[in-house]
């Protein structure tokens, strides 16, 4: 069996991670920096903090226009992508369930959730298939099989049309040299969970302990005991995405602590 040095083993491979300025699209694009991609990360906002080795667009990929500017800049300026991991993904609908929701929910998330990755797998597909080599990552969520219709339910629904989406392509781009995978995170411990436990702690009276306990208890528990840590998430999307993973396509990993109860 060929031998891989972790340290090196994409050097020379051009990656983009959406939603990689913060959280755990963050630390993905970190972990294929260390490995020695070429790694470009966008997002509507600058970093949290600046990292002069991350190249970054500025792009809403909610909307067409900003997808193919995308698509458009990386392929201009760097001639192919080797490695696409769709990150993006936001809720930001009101609780209340299904009768609080509106088309412009539904629709806003299915954008950003949904279509987004789709845009940009038609972009970057059609170069990764001429050289018949490339890896997609779709980041989903357990909420796709989970949902929590209280206050997610368009991004659940999302999510899981991403991993019905994400299983169809792979079907079919897999026999042209086109890796296609789904990860599937549980709950993350990013800075913005972090505050919104304080908000949480806050509005109850309680520790932060305590909130983060009762999220636990929403989502039916979570065995390993505390969410999982972005790098805990870009360490695996890492190995997925490189050489060592090359016989890996059309399966979605769950990383979870155990979250879901059944199999």
């Amino acid at each position: 069996m060929e031998q891989f040095n972790f340290n090196n083993e994409l050097t020379g491979k051009i990656a983009l991670v959406t939603g990689g300025t913060k959280g755990a699209g963050r630390a993905i694009a970190e972990r294929l920096l260390q490995a020695g991609a070429t790694v470009i990360i966008t997002a509507r906002n600058e970093p949290e903090k600046e990292n002069s080795k991350l190249h970054f667009i500025s792009s809403d990929l909610s909307k067409a226009e900003g997808s193919q500017k995308v698509v458009n800049q990386v392929l201009s300026t760097y001639g192919r992508l080797d490695i696409l991991v769709n990150n993006l993904g936001s809720s930001a609908t009101p609780a209340g369930g299904f009768a609080v929701l509106s088309d412009q929910d539904w629709e806003s998330t299915l954008q950003a959730n949904l279509l987004a990755p789709v845009r940009l797998d038609r972009g970057f597909l059609p170069q990764m298939i001429d050289q018949k080599s490339g890896v997609i990552v779709h980041i989903a969520s357990i909420q796709g099989k989970l949902p929590l219709f209280e206050s997610t339910l368009p991004y659940a629904a999302a999510k899981a049309g991403l991993i019905n989406y994400s299983k169809s392509l792979s079907n079919e781009v897999t026999p042209k040299g086109v890796r296609v995978l789904t990860v599937s995170p549980g709950w993350i411990n990013t800075t913005a969970s972090k505050a919104w436990l304080d908000e949480i702690a806050r509005n109850a009276n309680s520790t932060v302990e305590e909130a983060q306990q009762s999220v636990m208890d929403a989502l039916g528990g979570i065995p390993f005991g505390r969410p999982a840590e972005p790098e805990e998430v870009a360490e695996f999307v890492g190995f997925l995405v490189s050489p060592r993973a090359g016989y890996l396509s059309g399966t979605e990993f769950v990383i979870d602590g155990g979250t879901v109860p059944t199999v």
